[in-house]
């Protein structure tokens, strides 16, 4: 190719690879909602949920705890769900409309006719979260990248696919995909700027020290009718109501 690894070294920066946090669960991979209720018949492990073993930042190769180990567990739980509970009280069914909405949703995106090209829009997006989002945040720069994701929600709303096809289409999955990109990426900034102190993999510099007074509790992130983002909270728990140990401060 021509590259000479002395002149032309490669650019090493840092870049998210595992994410932490997600849907709450508890140690058999039951979804909570709220502090502590059940969901019932709804699963998650893996990368996508959040069991609360790494805390605010997942130690070095130990991503195989959240994935194999509670993988495992969930996977029993759902069996056991199968063979007992479900036997005296079935889930709630779908909403009867559920498939007609998400039908809908995706009619909607193919008929589009706009001028915007999501490609465009989910490279500011990753950009900009890089900058403003990034390893080391700051109230101005959060409150920038909200202004920001909201813009391009308003883009968003005006892209049109060159691809209409129904089957094999991958333009319209990486629009969709952009579109949960858009509405995550919000909840991470909201939390983030909400958050004023630095813990684990969020450090702020306006910021630079751990609360545990005020911030020794989890973030919750919903999604309002009116399409902003509302934030609650709920504590920690260890010692005689989770585990064994109060959360220390990584020093290494």
């Amino acid at each position: 190719l021509g590259i000479d690894p002395v002149t032309d070294p490669v650019p090493i920066q840092p870049t998210a690879h595992y994410s932490m946090g997600g849907i709450p669960t508890d140690a058999d991979g039951r979804v909570l909602t709220g502090e502590r209720q059940v969901v019932y018949g709804f699963f998650a492990a893996g990368e996508c949920a959040c069991a609360s073993v790494h805390g605010a930042n997942r130690l070095g190769t130990n991503s195989l705890l959240e994935a194999t180990v509670y993988g495992r567990r969930t996977g029993q739980t759902i069996a056991r769900f199968l063979a007992e509970e479900m036997n005296n009280r079935p889930p709630l069914p779908m909403p009867v409309n559920a498939v007609k909405e998400a039908e809908g949703e995706l009619r909607e995106l193919l008929g589009r006719d706009g001028q915007e090209i999501a490609a465009d829009i989910r490279k500011e997006l990753q950009a900009t979260m890089f900058t403003n989002a990034g390893v080391f945040r700051t109230s101005e720069k959060l409150e920038q990248e909200l202004g920001v994701i909201q813009e391009l929600r308003e883009r968003f709303r005006r892209i049109s696919l060159d691809d209409k096809s129904r089957r094999y289409n991958t333009e319209l999955v990486e629009t969709l995909e952009l579109a949960h990109m858009l509405e995550f990426s919000e909840c991470i900034v909201a939390g983030a700027l909400a958050r004023e102190e630095s813990r684990g993999a969020h450090a702020r510099r306006d910021f630079p020290k751990r609360n545990d007074t005020t911030w020794m509790k989890h973030t919750l992130a919903y999604r309002e009718d009116n399409g902003r983002t509302r934030l609650e909270y709920k504590p920690v728990r260890y010692g005689a109501e989770g585990p064994r140990f109060k959360p220390e401060e990584r020093k290494y």
